[in-house]
């Protein structure tokens, strides 16, 4: 479906033509890797507290209103209900090699996460690595990267009196992850001890997932798994946003508008055979069982 076809069919579309349309300042797949570090905070405003920066890892095919409002929402729960100063936000789209139904390529994803946090965030960042590597790489893998090259290779932040701070790296992610992270054989307990014990975790909490049950089998890592509140009830997905695409439905308001006319310019998401049944919840877990019976390692993306 074109641009113009979009538009005729949803005279609100917020598809703009000509020298509106957008498209990343940078594409940061067709350049040498390089760790974004524009908007991470080197300087703690308070000295007390502890630095913290939040990953989301997840497919973002595409990215959603709701996957940029999670970090708002920990933002707001690091202030208010912890010790922490939030430093930095990073997405980190999968690789091609996570073969999920619906997902287009890694380049365009990582785009269109560029586009979204470009347009809506002043304090986000989209960390391309994950996104290049030829193989899936597991969550806690990713977790390493980020901890490499924030505390070893920039040194951490500094005070406002110069002095050197480690950053904790946390997980973000939403309630229905550690409802898979209790699941016999899906989480190795390596991978679980690695990123909840040595890193923690950020929970959105979600209606329709009993996060009680899944805690009880991951109480050894409790204390470092942080419960955040979804006071105004979100469940828009990336599956739905596909599956609105497919049908000709607007997606205005769901999504940023730059990413809207994004899929549009690169007719993205149209394929219905792209989103077969092995989309649904079971078919895609038992994929990834699979996919860990073959590689030795164990995990599902937070992010859908």
């Amino acid at each position: 479906m074109t641009a113009d076809a979009h538009v005729a069919a949803h005279p609100t579309s917020s598809v703009v033509h000509g020298a509106g349309r957008h498209e990343p300042a940078i594409d940061v797949m067709k350049s040498p890797y390089v760790f974004p570090r524009q908007r991470l905070n080197r300087v703690m405003k308070d000295g007390s507290k502890r630095a913290l920066c939040l990953v989301s890892c997840g497919s973002f095919s595409p990215i959603t209103y709701l996957h940029l409002r999670m970090f708002e929402m920990a933002a707001d729960y690091v202030r208010l209900s912890t010790d922490y100063e939030l430093v930095g936000g990073y997405l980190s789209p999968v690789s091609d090699d996570y073969q999920k139904a619906g997902l287009v390529s890694a380049q365009d994803r990582v785009n269109m996460c560029e586009l979204a946090v470009e347009q809506t965030s002043t304090w986000l960042m989209v960390d391309g690595w994950e996104a290049r590597q030829p193989e899936y790489q597991p969550t806690a893998v990713v977790l390493d990267h980020f901890e490499h090259e924030i505390n070893e290779v920039l040194g951490g932040v500094v005070t406002a009196t110069g002095e050197r701070r480690h950053v904790q790296v946390s997980l973000l992610a939403g309630a229905d992850l550690i409802q898979t992270m209790s699941l016999p054989g899906v989480w190795s307990d390596q991978d679980l001890d690695h990123i909840l014990g040595r890193y923690g975790s950020f929970i959105i909490e979600r209606s329709g997932t009993n996060i009680d049950l899944a805690l009880a089998s991951l109480r050894r890592w409790r204390s470092n798994i942080h419960l955040i509140p979804q006071l105004i009830h979100n469940d828009v997905s990336s599956t739905k946003i596909r599956q609105f695409l497919r049908r000709e439905m607007s997606v205005r308001y769901l999504i940023p508008a730059s990413v809207i006319e994004y899929i549009e310019d690169h007719d993205l998401f149209l394929d219905e055979s792209a989103a077969s049944s092995s989309s649904s919840p079971s078919s895609t877990l038992a994929l990834k069982r699979r996919r860990a019976a073959q590689n030795g390692t164990v995990g599902i993306k937070a992010g859908d």
